[in-house]
């Protein structure tokens, strides 16, 4: 897949596109090496799972064991750029760019022996997403999008679905952790029916959208997003021909917190479809 018209502050001869896979693979082998103690029986597991203030937001011991992995990749590399990861916040930095970091996305699926979790990480510079990248490591799948490069599973360049019914349509969506909101979604959800394929709780906001963006779902709505879950399937979604916006219908940011996305001719539909609904007007 073609780099960065000009990579952002390489060092080495390394590209910043590289040092990015080289993280999020890092990040990901810490998880597989782990993932036998979720899939096995729990009394042999010795992972650590805890509560993020809501009770069904957890953390486990190797959400941070995959972002040291992670971080220590790219601060061996730019010692000097921002970062904001989910697990242990915000540090300041003097280049301009900032990486933002989920390290084990579907921490939930993962606590519950389900294989379907991804790490996300993207790179920005003054507010604008240049690289973003989803992996999943159980299916060793790298999704990927450069500002102006396309977005690319595993080396093959990818668009989003060229399906324009919703009624042809698989709606991913995710329940996020205020429980009214998720009432208000559920209900939206039921007045679609059946004018929908199907619908799939992801567990997993990161595969949620880089899924949107290679064409597997066709719609994706949350609205309980955090930077670190959407930053890089943002740029993938659009680099793919596809758009993400917030429920009102303005573009979507990484600080949105609410999105719907999908091609442009099904978000078209699905907006026309819930116009009005409480769940796009809380």
């Amino acid at each position: 897949m073609p780099e960065l018209a000009v990579p952002p502050h390489d060092r080495d001869s390394r590209s910043t596109l590289a040092v990015a896979e080289e993280a999020v693979r890092a990040a990901g082998a810490a998880i597989v090496r782990r993932m036998p103690e979720m899939t096995g029986p729990r009394s042999e597991s010795t992972v650590r799972i805890s509560n993020k203030g809501a009770w069904n937001d957890l953390v486990t011991d190797v959400d941070r064991e995959a972002e040291a992995a992670a971080l220590g990749v790219i601060r061996a590399q730019f010692p000097n750029d921002a970062i904001l990861a989910e697990e242990s916040g915000s540090r300041e930095g003097s280049t301009g760019y900032e990486w933002c970091l989920d390290p084990l996305d579907g921490t939930r699926n993962f606590a519950s022996g389900i294989p379907h979790l991804a790490v996300n990480l993207s790179l920005a510079r003054d507010g604008e997403t240049l690289v973003g990248l989803t992996f999943d490591p159980v299916r060793d799948e790298l999704f990927q999008a450069t500002l102006g490069g396309g977005t690319w599973l595993n080396g093959r360049q990818m668009h989003v679905s060229e399906e324009t019914e919703l009624r042809q349509c698989i709606l991913g969506f995710d329940m996020g952790y205020v429980d009214e909101q998720g009432r208000l979604l559920l209900e939206m959800l039921q007045g679609l029916w059946p004018g929908l394929q199907s619908l799939r709780m992801m567990g997993s906001a990161a595969l949620g959208m880089a899924y949107v963006a290679v064409g597997r779902v066709h719609v994706y709505a949350n609205h309980h997003n955090q930077p670190w879950d959407v930053a890089p399937g943002l740029l993938m979604v659009r680099e793919s021909g596809g758009m993400a916006t917030d429920l009102q219908g303005a573009p979507a940011v990484p600080e949105s917190g609410r999105l719907i996305a999908a091609s442009p001719a099904v978000h078209a539909a699905f907006m026309s479809a819930t116009k009005g609904t409480p769940w796009r007007l809380a």
